[in-house]
């Protein structure tokens, strides 16, 4: 009788423990989704009342090594679809990888008026410091680098350039003032923050190799109910809505912007 109550006890402990890990989901995400993520996840939320979403920015090459050593993440969207692909070459997805968006480059500053620039005026004298995202391991940073140089601007402005650890932190750098100019993601340019305080140009597409992005549920989240029904969710008409609103579209589409 004792042994039978102790493995229902056990059972029930289990039973909740199992049914509260349903209801959390733990996302790596690239920084330039920072503002669209954040409404999407309060979108989902409205339907799944219970989820709890945590959700961590940064370098996406930075969170393919972790994912490697056994970050405990479910979910991971990259700003580049190389590396989720590499990942689930390695065995360490549970899904196959899903294309969810293609980035755009874009000027943008908080003193000058960003608009009326074009690459060219980054090798003006009066343009001391330029923020990119660093090419080492943040896919815009590598395709900043890539249209400099096309531009034949690379040689020019390197010595003026800073190096944000992603694509949000370059934001912060020209935003407090610590760079005059950046190179930023469209996604965070049309965000309420920088929006607010002044427009963009944008680069040509041409001048770098596509940023393709795309995210796979991780080995980790094989069995979690709850990060199925987000990565279902993102590929609905009213996710597709919100991710172009901050710009982003698939191959064969218009963004919102």
């Amino acid at each position: 009788m004792l042994l039978t109550r102790l493995l229902a006890f056990c059972a029930g402990i289990f039973f909740c423990t199992s049914v509260a890990l349903a209801d959390k989901l733990t996302i790596a995400a690239a920084a330039d989704l920072k503002f669209a993520l954040e409404d999407l996840s309060a979108t989902f939320k409205q339907t799944h009342p219970a989820a709890q979403i945590d959700i961590v920015y940064g370098s996406s090459g930075k969170f393919s090594t972790q994912i490697q050593q056994g970050a405990p993440f479910d979910l991971f969207f990259s700003a580049d679809i190389a590396l989720p692909r590499t990942l689930a070459a390695q065995g360490f997805a549970a899904s196959a990888v899903q294309p969810y968006a293609r980035g755009r480059l874009v000027l943008w500053s908080a003193r000058l008026d960003a608009r009326q620039l074009t690459l060219q005026s980054l090798a003006d004298p009066a343009i001391t410091r330029i923020a990119i995202a660093n090419p080492q391991h943040a896919p815009y940073g590598q395709r900043a680098e890539e249209a400099l140089r096309a531009s034949g601007l690379w040689e020019k402005v390197s010595t003026k350039l800073v190096y944000g650890e992603n694509i949000a932190q370059t934001a912060q750098f020209v935003q407090s003032g610590n760079a005059q100019v950046g190179i930023l993601a469209l996604s965070l340019a049309l965000s309420p923050a920088l929006s607010a305080q002044g427009g963009y140009f944008l680069l040509p597409d041409n001048l770098h190799a596509p940023l393709e992005q795309g995210f796979i549920l991780t080995k980790r989240a094989a069995h979690n109910a709850l990060a199925h029904q987000f990565a279902d969710y993102l590929r609905s008409p009213a996710a597709r809505a919100v991710l172009h609103r901050y710009g982003f579209s698939l191959p064969g589409e218009r963004a919102g912007k």
